[in-house]
């Protein structure tokens, strides 16, 4: 990369301040572990008639990973980010599953800026949404404020930035009420973040590969996960570096903590909807080894992510006691502490920078999980600057560090390195 092109690509990253600030406002929203929905939501709506208009023009003869199987425009997209785009669309695209390598076709919302891209083309920001649900209906493309995020891509956008939301795989799809999400598996997360990277630069060759990522609660580990495998996966992809505010990157403790009757109310909503995916994905998984009371009568209630549902899903959590999520033997914590292992990170060296923001007062994620997590990452060669806010929680982390972090990665300027003093 020359000097001109470093200096033309400054003035967006730099004059983004202020959208940042408005990530930081809106992964409040995002990264809590409950059914989310816009003000426009309700019980009678068809996210399918709202958000997916007619088809674009799009080259599908590829069939590689990152290749677009359909585009459609958003008819009810919010008007902020529609105003800032001269593409924004609802993208079907190929990835990879990361639990058995099979590809898949997983929804994105892809934005490209209006105007005259900046030599290379324009840089990309992929935004790794949190938990919004397990079933195909909880995707954010299906609603027209993104489930929030639109405040956000709206905001790059208007400063030169292409932006990705990817549902990732199996959320996203109208109509399906089963649990396809392999909800918290940190590989298909990873490439389907990748992947929607790949889709951009597919929809409009004003693109570049130039590319760092940003992801609250589910999506900071998403966003982990895919530096992880960029090297390899996406050798023809440029990452500068990822953020991850809140991420929950080891989760296997959930069992021993469930084991010891010591979920919080917050872990205990995440361990149903984690119950309820690995079931899906092992038949012969015994639910009855894992539930019962509260959880095992109100079990298809507290699947679900729809608005409509929301508040009586708070409310069947708030009944739960800790007997009704405990495995009900050494056995049963051992196996599920295995499955959520295998789901986990740190897994291999990650192929740029990592910034890592988390909570000392965490109730969804125990930090001491995330520094173990970081400190094991370190081990492994990674270049982490980690930041841990002692009176923060899990989803009014202060992200405002973001800014420059992610400015100086697009600028090509030198990363505070966390690893000596944590290893």
């Amino acid at each position: 990369m020359t000097k001109r092109d470093t200096d033309r690509s400054r003035g967006p990253v730099v004059g983004r301040v202020r959208s940042l600030a408005v990530i930081g406002c809106v992964a409040a929203v995002l990264a809590t572990t409950v059914a989310c929905g816009s003000d426009s939501d309700s019980a009678d709506s068809d996210p399918a008639q709202s958000t997916i208009g007619a088809p674009l023009a799009v080259d599908t003869r590829d069939t590689g990973v990152g290749s677009i199987v359909s585009a459609n425009e958003m008819p009810l997209l919010d008007r902020r980010v529609s105003a800032a785009s001269s593409i924004a669309a609802r993208v079907v695209y190929r990835s990879t599953s990361g639990i058995d390598d099979s590809r898949t076709e997983v929804s994105s919302a892809i934005f490209i800026p209006s105007g005259t891209p900046p030599a290379g083309g324009w840089p990309v920001i992929a935004l790794g949404h949190g938990t919004t649900g397990v079933l195909g209906e909880c995707g954010p493309t299906l609603d027209p404020t993104l489930l929030g995020i639109s405040i956000i891509a709206s905001g790059l956008v208007s400063q030169g930035f292409a932006v990705t939301v990817s549902d990732y795989q199996g959320l996203g799809a109208p109509g399906v009420t089963e649990p396809t999400h392999p909800y918290l598996d940190a590989a298909t997360e990873g490439m389907n973040v990748i992947d929607s990277v790949r889709a951009a630069r597919r929809l409009s060759p004003s693109v570049s590969n130039r590319w760092a990522a940003l992801g609250t609660s589910q999506g900071g580990q998403a966003v982990f996960a895919a530096n992880e495998l960029a090297g390899t996966y996406a050798p023809d992809l440029d990452l500068l570096g990822t953020a991850a505010a809140s991420p929950p990157l080891d989760i296997a403790p959930l069992a021993q903590a469930a084991a010891q009757r010591k979920l919080t109310e917050d872990q205990r909503g995440l361990m149903q909807w984690m119950l309820l995916v690995l079931k899906h994905e092992n038949p012969n998984l015994d639910l009855d080894s894992y539930r019962r009371g509260v959880v095992e009568s109100n079990w298809d209630l507290l699947s679900q992510c729809s608005p409509a549902f929301t508040e009586r899903r708070a409310a069947v959590i708030k009944e739960i006691t800790p007997d009704d999520l405990t495995p009900s033997s050494t056995e049963a914590t051992a196996a599920l502490t295995e499955l959520l292992a295998r789901r986990s990170l740190p897994v291999r060296r990650a192929a740029a920078p990592i910034l890592v923001l988390y909570g000392g007062r965490d109730q969804l994620v125990t930090p001491q999980w995330t520094t173990d997590a970081v400190v094991r990452a370190c081990r492994l060669g990674d270049t982490i600057q980690s930041v841990l806010q002692p009176d923060r929680g899990h989803a009014d982390i202060d992200i405002s560090i973001a800014t420059s972090w992610l400015q100086n990665r697009f600028n090509n300027r030198a990363v505070v390195n966390d690893c000596g003093r944590l290893t």
